[in-house]
């Protein structure tokens, strides 16, 4: 799946938009439950916005909720 020049978002970003605590975003990322892309020399994440809102859209089991 790729992502379009100017989709992605910053750790902190992605943090915000969850309202959680950005290195649960990392551990998140490492742990696969939210797709990172490494970019630059220091292997900095970002994310897709559209999988930040998908996982808003998931309920505590892992499974996707319906937006009626």
């Amino acid at each position: 799946m790729g992502y379009k020049q100017g989709g992605l978002i910053t750790t902190t970003v992605a943090a915000r938009m969850l309202n959680i605590h950005i290195n649960t975003v990392r551990r998140w990322s490492d742990q696969g439950i939210l797709k990172a892309y490494r970019i630059g020399p220091r292997g900095d994440r970002r994310f897709v916005r559209e999988d930040v809102i998908g996982v808003l859209k998931t309920d505590d089991y892992g499974y996707k909720t319906s937006t009626g």
